[in-house]
């Protein structure tokens, strides 16, 4: 009985999947300025990265390479974290400012 119920789980999974793929695709073809924006966020996204991996260091110390983290994937790390940092503020940085926008009209 719990052989079937995971199969269900797995097709309902591969279903939700496929239409989590499939249907902003369809929706953004019907509307290409839509699938502009995205694109240039996408973009502005690529761009950050881009430059935090350029700002990550790949300096590796003797716990990292016990855990099997070489350069590479140190500099992957500190990128991923510099962009999170970046992101954060920016975010802020953004509420902050609708807030008091909002306030002063």
């Amino acid at each position: 009985m719990e052989d079937i119920g995971l199969y269900v789980g797995y097709v309902l999974f591969i279903v939700a999947v496929g239409a989590a793929a499939i249907l902003p695709l369809i929706s953004a073809l019907k509307s290409p300025k839509d699938l502009m924006k995205s694109l240039m966020g996408v973009g502005a996204l690529l761009v950050l990265f881009l430059v935090s991996y350029a700002l990550a260091g790949s300096e590796v110390t003797a716990k990292y390479v016990a855990q099997g983290v070489g350069e590479g994937s140190s500099k992957l790390i500190g990128a991923g974290l510099t962009m999170f940092y970046i992101v954060f503020v920016l975010a802020l940085l953004g509420i902050v400012y609708s807030e008091i926008n909002k306030a002063l009209k």
